[in-house]
């Protein structure tokens, strides 16, 4: 039974980002270089999320904004940071993962590098983002999954 546990434990570090994407969608919020900080810290508040993808308009990545770039720019300058372009914030070497990537690679290197916002590139156009929460979500659905499985199991015994 050890075995059971431990294989049916790890199988959602195999499911590929693609399974993330059908579940949550592949909705896209984006931000233009242009815009300013200001004008990026009222869409991320209006739509309750972390982070701003900056996309060319053929779907290419630019960079990615965080609310924690923009409180890094507020505290440096104060609150005249809000006034300046997203494209002077954003963080322009985004680490990025395809669709048949295993959320256990994605973990690895959210943990390792310290970010919460991966984009997903296939062909070199943003087809979806996933967060830390999508895959912590994720987690717990099959845990969920894992548990009933379990009670079932040990029911039928």
């Amino acid at each position: 039974m050890a075995q059971f546990l431990f294989r049916f434990g790890w199988e959602v570090l195999g499911m590929l980002v693609s399974n993330i994407l059908e579940e949550k969608g592949r909705n896209i919020l984006a931000i233009p270089p242009q815009a300013t900080l200001l004008d990026a810290a009222r869409v991320l508040s209006t739509n309750h999320v972390g982070a701003l993808l900056v996309i060319t308009a053929q779907g290419g990545l630019l960079g990615i904004l965080s609310d924690r770039d923009i409180v890094r720019a507020v505290s440096e300058r104060g609150a005249a940071a809000l006034a300046l372009t997203v494209e002077s914030r954003m963080v322009k070497d985004v680490a990025v993962c395809r669709e048949h990537d295993t959320l256990g690679e994605i973990m690895e290197t959210m943990t390792a590098c310290r970010f919460r916002h991966m984009p997903v590139v296939e062909n070199g156009i943003v087809v979806g983002i996933v967060s830390t929460g999508d895959v912590l979500k994720t987690r717990i659905a099959e845990t969920m999954r894992e548990a009933q499985a379990l009670k079932e199991y040990i029911a039928a015994k």
